[in-house]
């Protein structure tokens, strides 16, 4: 069974959407996949062939596949698109472990780690430039204006997320629209092409793309809380990384905004000073109730994608739809 087969089983389980419809598709997106990525030689067959190890949950090829059937049909257009948004994807991954210092993904050596950073920056701008190639074959320029969009908003996130680093006085709302970008707009992005592309109104299209974004919120709010409160053996990524990079994520800003004084300086030297360990920090996060609060944004935000999928009818692909909602914010890895 593919990866991407497995990650829909485990998100339709309380759904009925019929497995091996799903199934199909999926694993047409994957030899699109194979064809465009993997068929390398020498060096750069190693590279690429190492960074299929990182396969995990395929949640943007599903977005996009679910979305479509949800609003007609599925086409050759959408198996294309899927495996753009993935290669798309999974470029970020490589680049995020460079300015991460990462070392593991998916329980394996990061490309950085094993090759260097040189190796990674080079191999991620190749999967980017074979992702607008295999969008240029859809046959109109619309999805490469859509994808482009995206990827270039992609990159201000995370440009955003970089500047701010150290930077202890991060508010909630500038947090937010960091995360909007690095992780929102893909998601967005993939339910619009979805819809697109099987023929939706405007209005759904919008709808569609709407619902994308408040699960990509809700989706990375709930990874940044992995980051301080996962396991390294069920996440198989190196966690930690937020705090030992500087970046503030939600827990963090409304554990340094409801601290008393003294304890908020306290916390400002450590977070000034890492690495911060779990020991230091966990009380105070405890103390503020920043693990609880963040979770509820989370839920929050769920919400919002949940009320979005009104716009199509009821069918196994939106109950599916809302199944990957729920997963989003209630994984463990």
């Amino acid at each position: 069974m593919t990866a991407l087969a497995s990650a829909l089983k485990t998100a339709a389980r309380n759904a009925t959407m019929p497995s091996a419809l799903m199934e199909a598709d999926l694993a047409e997106v994957e030899r699109i996949l194979v064809r465009t990525v993997t068929a390398r030689r020498g060096h750069v067959a190693k590279l690429v062939n190492h960074v299929e190890r990182y396969r995990g949950k395929r949640l943007r090829p599903i977005l996009l596949l679910l979305t479509a059937r949800a609003c007609g049909q599925v086409s050759r257009a959408h198996h294309i698109l899927a495996a753009v948004v993935e290669m798309i994807h999974t470029a970020t991954l490589v680049h995020d472990d460079v300015l991460d210092e990462a070392q593991l993904r998916r329980h394996v050596p990061t490309i950085n780690a094993h090759w260097g950073n040189k190796a990674s920056i080079l191999l991620g701008d190749m999967l980017f430039s074979q992702a607008f190639h295999l969008a240029s074959t859809v046959g109109d320029a619309h999805a490469c204006e859509i994808i482009g969009r995206a990827t270039d908003r992609v990159c201000e996130g995370e440009l955003h997320q970089i500047m701010e680093r150290g930077n202890l006085d991060l508010s909630e709302s500038e947090y937010l629209d960091i995360i909007d970008g690095k992780t929102a707009e893909l998601t967005a992005c993939c339910c619009r092409l979805g819809a697109l592309y099987a023929g939706a109104d405007e209005l759904v299209v919008e709808q569609m793309s709407d619902f994308g974004r408040c699960l990509g919120t809700a989706f990375q709010i709930a990874d940044d809380l992995l980051d301080l409160t996962g396991r390294e053996d069920a996440t198989g990524k190196t966690l930690g990384t937020d705090l030992h990079q500087q970046k503030l994520t939600l827990p963090i800003i409304h554990m340094l905004q409801r601290l008393p004084a003294e304890k908020a300086a306290q916390a400002r030297r450590l977070l000034a000073e890492p690495p911060m360990t779990r020991e230091s920090w966990w009380p105070l996060l405890q103390e503020t109730g920043a693990v609880q609060y963040a979770r509820h944004c989370a839920d929050e935000h769920a919400a919002k994608a949940r009320h979005a999928l009104r716009c199509i009818p009821a069918s196994d692909a939106r109950d599916v739809l809302e199944s990957l909602t729920d997963w989003s914010i209630r994984r463990e890895k």
